[in-house]
């Protein structure tokens, strides 16, 4: 089958558009929701239109440390297979603590208004060092992390009704990066929060849910011991719920809620956390889930959208072994294409990795099997294709 007659099936499978959107197709870049910026007005914003040229989207890749450059290449495969019509601008980032590969990677993004990303490794030791994740999501107003964590069919754990969103303050607390050392031996770090950006999340925490068929919110805070920051938002939250009242809403303190998440975390819908506890709570979830090979997430601002994984961990040690689970980085770039209007390609692309999970014995060996990290990618692309071929005989 040629990529042209590829096109034009998912066009008639579907009937939207396998090509680049027009203008008037774009959405809101906030699910469901006019009025998540921060105030309670109606908001009249719109994303603008992803880079499209010639049929084709242009997507900014940052392939990352440790796995994350092999992984972008069996992406790229699996787009083949599956005739996305999509080109990665890559921009690679060094090591070192000059800016100059951040702010190329920034303006890219900018450029094209969605990104790929694999995790950039921190040299915690290195003196003037600091965390690039956290500097792209800041410059560019990255605000809302959103993690899926769910059971999936094929992969043995100890709960099997897991349907979690984890939807994560991305730009202020413990990760604003401002620490410093007032003498030898004592160092200050500063937690930040801000009702604009407490209220902020709060809002899409609540849009997401609607938009999505979630019924209940929970905040996670500290708000017994850091009555003042965690105190401040948790009660903006709280203010937030009061204009969705068809939605739960409940608060829960961090430590509880670590317990009640390896206990029972089927009482959980949508949680709604500050930057730290997020990110602690989305690796628990990826444990209860599988492992961090599986899971997806994204980070989104006004105007732009960043794919990559749940867990920010650039797996170095896993690195050109060919052994580490690509699937996490095929759903992350699955729900990118999602997102541009390609749903057809997507949905071939999900349902051939959930097939693979559920109805075969190749995986790798963090979830229970012995397959190598090529022989997972080709089982992909042969139930890609076979996902064609049902398409093409439902059509006729």
């Amino acid at each position: 089958m040629s990529g042209k007659s590829a096109l034009r099936l998912l066009r008639h499978s579907k009937g939207v558009s396998a090509g680049c959107p027009s203008f008037t197709q774009t959405r809101s870049l906030t699910p469901g929701s006019l009025n998540a910026w921060g105030t309670f007005e109606k908001n009249t914003r719109k994303e603008l239109p992803p880079t499209c040229y010639g049929g084709q989207h242009i997507v900014t890749a940052i392939p990352g440390d440790g796995i994350g450059p092999e992984m972008l290449e069996h992406v790229k495969t699996i787009f083949q297979a599956a005739y996305v019509p999509l080109v990665f601008e890559e921009v690679h980032i060094g090591h070192t603590t000059d800016k100059k590969d951040l702010e190329n990677a920034i303006t890219s993004i900018q450029r094209n208004r969605i990104g790929f990303k694999g995790n950039l490794e921190t040299h915690k030791y290195e003196e003037g060092y600091f965390s690039k994740n956290h500097y792209i999501r800041e410059k560019l107003d990255l605000f809302a992390s959103v993690s899926r964590c769910h059971s999936i069919p094929g992969v043995n754990t100890r709960h099997t009704d897991v349907d979690i969103v984890v939807i994560r303050e991305n730009t202020e607390g413990e990760y604003s990066m401002l620490e410093h050392q007032n003498v030898p031996g004592v160092v200050e770090s500063l937690k930040v929060i801000t009702r604009e950006k407490s209220m902020r999340i709060g809002k899409f925490a609540f849009d997401y849910a609607k938009s999505h068929g979630r019924h209940k919110v929970t905040c996670i805070h500290k708000a017994n011991i850091m009555k003042l920051a965690d105190g401040l938002f948790l009660e903006s939250c709280r203010e937030v719920s009061k204009a969705y009242p068809e939605i739960e809403f409940d608060s829960m303190i961090v430590d509880n809620c670590a317990m009640q998440l390896v206990s029972r975390p089927d009482q959980f819908d949508v949680m709604l956390t500050p930057n730290l506890y997020g990110n602690v709570i989305v690796a628990m979830l990826c444990g209860l889930t599988g492992g961090p090979g599986l899971t997806p997430s994204y980070n989104l601002g006004h105007h732009y959208k960043l794919f990559e994984t749940a867990s920010r961990n650039a797996g170095k040690s896993l690195a050109k072994r060919n052994i580490a689970n690509p699937v996490a980085y095929i759903r992350s770039a699955a729900d990118m294409i999602r997102h541009l209007g390609l749903t057809s390609h997507a949905n071939v692309i999900n349902s051939a990795v959930f097939r693979v999970l559920a109805n075969t014995n190749v995986r790798t060996a963090d979830i229970g099997g012995s397959s190598t990290t090529q022989e997972v990618v080709n089982a992909v692309i042969n139930e890609v294709q076979i996902g064609f071929n049902q398409i093409k005989a439902a059509i006729g």
